[in-house]
């Protein structure tokens, strides 16, 4: 391998680490504060993909047709648990979502922005996506909020096969890509970047920069932190798991939908490829240590440019590899467990 292989290598391997990175971020803030591995990440990747697809070409967004009915569904579940529980204040935060959600859903539908501005169109793909995530959560994840991690695994694992089963029917098995958002290459000192790697990674560091004052000097933000550092301390100071789960997940539908606008300029995306994109993205949460957000983007980066050097050496192989990654990372955090219990015990 020449020094501009490696380049060249090194290149697409921070680019799907990018991708891989905002997965992880994701899946982790869903996880500490819900406590669901979000397998249906990947999903919100694909629909914003094939959804800015869809809108470069004028067509109708086939993303409204399942953000309607799941606006609808959610309506009806609020609509019951009004009638049993009489709580008024998420009654109105919960149909409010979707009374909006079925608002940009007709409106997408009978006002496409074909030929308008890219920004516009990114702007639709973002509002037709973001809103999934709550509507998610409240229609199949907050009744059971309190069961095992495994029950929420298996709810996350029939909610990802659903949403992939209904895909197929509105998208099509053929694949799906974008129109460059941005086109060129840059000159660094007779490297030669190109303009699409630089233009993610702004976005990435806008995007994570965002996420870090939000975490850090917004009330929301602090209240999601105290919920994913001690849940039952949170509800005792009056911290709404239920607004918290919902907060996580419209978060991970937004950091989806961006990931998706990213992606789909580069590779085609087919409606079953969220949940491989997915898995890459918990193992760089996993070689991470599952418990920090600058250390799960970290080992997603790794975890890229491990993909793309295997993918050069062994392609019939890279997957196995980046996965071959979870053995020795969960041995050791077994090891690390089972260790600090014994040192708890002997205390």
């Amino acid at each position: 391998m020449n020094p501009t292989v490696a380049l060249l290598l090194a290149q697409d391997g921070i680019t799907n680490g990018i991708v891989f990175a905002l997965l992880g971020v994701a899946i982790l803030l869903v996880f500490l504060v819900t406590r669901v591995l979000f397998v249906v990440q990947g999903e919100f990747v694909v629909l914003g993909a094939v959804t800015l697809v869809q809108v470069q070409r004028g067509e109708v967004a086939g993303a409204a047709w399942l953000l309607m009915p799941l606006a609808l569904l959610c309506l009806v579940l609020s609509a019951i648990q009004f009638v049993r529980e009489r709580n008024s204040r998420l009654w109105s935060l919960q149909n409010g979502i979707c009374l909006l959600a079925l608002a940009i859903g007709l409106c997408a539908t009978f006002y496409p922005p074909a030929g308008k501005s890219a920004w516009l169109q990114i702007t639709t793909v973002v509002c037709l996506i973001t809103p999934m995530g709550p509507l998610l959560y409240w229609t199949a994840f907050r009744n059971i909020c309190r069961s095992s991690i495994l029950t929420l695994l298996f709810a996350a694992m029939c909610v990802h096969y659903v949403l992939q089963g209904l895909m197929l029917p509105l998208f099509g098995p053929e694949g799906f890509r974008a129109l460059p958002l941005v086109r060129g290459r840059i000159d660094f000192g007779g490297i030669w970047l190109s303009a699409q790697l630089i233009f993610m990674l702004c976005v990435f560091l806008l995007l994570t920069t965002a996420l870090w004052l939000v975490f850090h000097h917004t009330l929301p933000g602090k209240a999601l932190r105290a919920v994913s550092i001690n849940r039952v301390g949170a509800r005792l100071v009056g911290i709404s798991s239920d607004i918290a789960g919902a907060a996580a997940f419209g978060l991970a539908s937004l950091i989806g939908a961006v990931s998706g606008i990213l992606i789909a300029p580069l590779s085609n995306v087919y409606y079953d490829s969220g949940f491989l994109l997915a898995l890459k993205g918990f193992v760089g949460c996993v070689v991470g240590g599952l418990a920090s957000f600058p250390l799960a983007a970290l080992g997603a980066l790794l975890t890229g440019l491990l993909d793309s050097f295997a993918a050069f050496y062994a392609s019939a192989l890279k997957d196995s590899i980046v996965f071959a990654l979870l053995v020795p990372m969960l041995l050791y955090m077994s090891v690390t467990q089972i260790s600090g219990r014994g040192e708890e015990a002997g205390e």
